[in-house]
């Protein structure tokens, strides 16, 4: 019964390890449907969710904005939102990309390099993917915020990480310490 549940253990580890990657390419399509998108289509996106965002404010804080004010409201931080929606994509995509490699066993700066490479790398691509679409341009600045979202979600895999080993996945049974020799 014990090589059988050992037999079953490292089956699953064989198959499931792989699957960990499956967040980072779901991630890398969304990014890529997202700058499919056309200027018109995605600024469509970018009102509507500033008006949701903003209607739930108003609900929430009871400010008493009219549907008129949370509109113009809506079109004054369009901008803002598009720029947070680059950074939280590429900090969703580096955490997704950053914690298969860490299961790997990709540690300290070499975890940060690949990750970093990778999600920047990816950046890079998505920009140029948007010079073929209409209403859309590279732009080297949404680059630099992509890639603070990747340095931020790299950062955070990491105190995830090092948080993990030092209290949940720590060893269950403590090594016995070596006394010191007088």
């Amino acid at each position: 019964m014990k090589y059988f549940l050992l037999y079953i253990k490292q089956t699953l580890r064989f198959v499931l390890k792989p699957m960990s990657f499956l967040p980072a390419i779901v991630m890398m399509c969304l990014i890529f449907n997202f700058s499919g998108q056309s200027g018109d289509e995605s600024s469509a996106l970018s009102y509507k969710v500033g008006v949701e965002v903003l209607t739930v404010t108003n609900d929430v804080l009871d400010k008493g904005w009219t549907p008129d004010h949370i509109s113009e409201l809506s079109e004054f931080y369009q901008f803002y939102i598009r720029k947070l929606a680059h950074f939280t994509e590429y900090l969703l995509l580096a955490i997704s990309v950053a914690f298969p490699l860490y299961v790997y066993g990709l540690r300290g700066f070499p975890l940060v390099l690949v990750a970093g490479i990778i999600c920047v790398g990816y950046a890079c691509l998505d920009e140029y993917h948007q010079s073929f679409i209409s209403g859309r341009s590279p732009q080297k600045r949404d680059v630099i915020i992509d890639s603070c979202g990747v340095l931020t979600g790299i950062i955070i895999t990491r105190i995830l990480g090092w948080t993990g080993m030092n209290t949940i996945f720590r060893p269950l049974i403590n090594k016995p310490k070596k006394k010191k020799r007088k």
